[in-house]
């Protein structure tokens, strides 16, 4: 099944990890900003109360963001990487050399569960686009975001 461009793909990891927060915003941070707000007005007037503006804004910003993570889990394609296989496809952990030698591991993930400071790269990112479909050994060419040509050597495949 092809992915259209509104479809967001997740991993079982990715749609868990949802999931948890989506549970701690609805049932910890809402009540704990309810009560930040409750405080707030009990020192009077509310126009020139920063403590109420600020619980406020946060209870806003929570609002949106439970929203956001029920859309996404809604419409979300939930891929399972296989367990063992030669292509990269979501969910796959890939070790790429450079042509400086220089080693970079990351997992292919959805756009939506992509942390570059956790190795996360979406499947939409450059370099994600790049790899998905290629095996071990594979030389792969890619434009970067500034139009640099790059190559690398996928040396690893795993899930």
């Amino acid at each position: 099944m092809a992915a259209s461009a509104n479809d967001v793909v997740l991993t079982i990891e990715g749609k868990e990890k949802l999931e948890e927060e989506l549970r701690y915003l609805e049932n910890e941070k809402r009540d704990e900003v309810g009560e930040r707000i409750r405080i707030a007005r009990e020192f009077g007037d509310i126009s020139e109360n920063s403590e109420y503006d600020d619980a406020k804004n946060e209870q806003a910003f929570i609002e949106q963001r439970i929203s956001e993570i029920n859309q996404i889990l809604a419409n979300a394609q939930i891929v399972n990487a296989p367990k063992k296989g030669k292509k990269v496809v979501i969910g796959s952990t890939v070790t790429l050399v450079d042509e400086n030698d220089r080693e970079r591991v990351f997992t292919i993930v959805g756009g939506a569960e992509a942390d570059t400071a956790a190795g996360k790269i979406s499947n939409e990112s450059p370099v994600g686009a790049a790899v998905l479909g290629h095996k071990k050994g594979d030389v792969i060419e890619y434009e970067g975001p500034t139009g640099r040509k790059m190559k690398f050597t996928l040396v690893k495949v795993g899930y």
